[in-house]
């Protein structure tokens, strides 16, 4: 596929901050890059949603399609979704994927691994076909993090079938933990609970589309998607029933009424933050670097609906302290988020950009 690469510069002042950034577009033309992840200093690994994954240059912003890709059922909001490191990539080089499998006629978030040899992905290895196939094309999670012990987390929606979020006999809509070969950590909450799948880590979410591991607190945060209204901030824990479908702020889609029987049950987690209305979050970062003091150790969080970066802050305790948001005159569906060492910020768009945001 021919990449049409250009850029653009915006200088932009924050209402009511000191902020200044400059933003430019790398790439253009790549379909929906649903994941990003640097396997280089200067080269990111993207996925596109319809079963393409590239590696885009941000020094020469040229990119290159890969080989070695497995079938992906590509339809509605599944295909090739997230793309994480492994934390020993320089020693084992295991990059992993999560994507849609074809089930017979239905479709599963499935995790995957391989490993990068020039423009090529060899060494597929499908480590987890998730119980969670349905023929709904919608709500299949898939974001991956690693906490300060290797393991995996990634996320799987309720597929649509609101119910199966509180049964643990399948995956849909749980966050899930693995080690990095596939395998099941012994300490995971429900293992030897014959009611329950042993991958299963916390239950009860609808579509957590970001998910980002805190090392230095220990802290696991995921964003989900709400029905109408309702998105949700949630810190996991282990075993931990964040409620859906019993229990959400949104509303149903066909009218003004709530969703299950209210916002809290005993037993059930609160979110630490819920937006009213729906921000439609399509990922989560911790920005980690020292080109933007004012939001480091902030929550970044990708708008898909109202079009923006998200911004929340975190005090020492966890709790949700303030929200800003930037590129609303962008007016683009914000779709992955990442940064490189040196601490600039890259994101993407559902029209097919990657763009990176460095200080003026």
């Amino acid at each position: 596929m021919k990449a049409y690469i250009w850029w653009i510069t915006l200088f932009v002042s924050l209402l009511g901050a000191d902020t200044e950034y400059k933003i430019e577009k790398l790439a253009s033309g790549l379909g929906v890059p649903w994941g990003m992840t640097f396997v280089e200093e200067s080269k990111i690994l993207f996925t596109q949603r319809e079963g393409k994954a590239g590696i885009l240059s941000v020094d020469t912003k040229k990119v290159r399609i890969l080989k070695g890709l497995p079938k992906v059922r590509a339809k509605g909001q599944g295909g090739l979704l997230d793309v994480a490191l492994s934390p020993h990539f320089k020693d084992d080089g295991w990059i992993y994927f999560t994507y849609v499998k074809e089930v017979g006629s239905q479709g599963a978030t499935t995790l995957a691994r391989a490993k990068l040899d020039r423009d090529r992905l060899t060494q597929w290895q499908d480590l987890l076909v998730t119980n969670s196939a349905t023929s709904d094309n919608i709500h299949f999670g898939s974001r991956i993090a690693f906490d300060e012990s290797g393991h995996l987390f990634f996320t799987v929606g309720d597929r649509g079938t609101r119910e199966n979020a509180q049964n643990l006999g399948n995956h849909a809509g749980t966050i899930l933990r693995l080690n990095p070969d596939g395998s099941v950590p012994k300490d995971n909450p429900f293992t030897g609970n014959p009611r329950a799948l042993d991958e299963i880590y916390s239950y009860g979410h609808r579509n957590p589309q970001g998910i980002y591991y805190d090392k230095a607190a220990k802290r696991l945060w995921v964003i989900e998607h709400g029905p109408r209204g309702g998105d949700e901030i949630n810190l996991v824990k282990k075993g931990g029933n964040y409620g859906w479908p019993v229990i959400s702020y949104g509303k149903e889609y066909w009218g003004p009424v709530a969703v299950g029987e209210g916002t809290h049950k005993k037993g059930m987690m609160q979110p630490h933050k819920v937006y009213i209305p729906s921000i439609a979050p399509g990922s989560l970062m911790i920005y980690q670097g020292s080109l933007f003091p004012q939001w480091k150790g902030k929550l970044f969080a990708g708008a898909l609906v109202l079009k923006h970066i998200n911004i929340v802050g975190v005090d020492k305790n966890g709790n949700l302290t303030s929200e800003e948001r930037i590129l609303e005159e962008l007016g683009k569906r914000i779709r992955a988020i990442t940064q490189d060492r040196k601490g600039y910020i890259y994101f993407s768009t559902d029209s097919g950009e990657i763009f990176r945001l460095s200080p003026e």
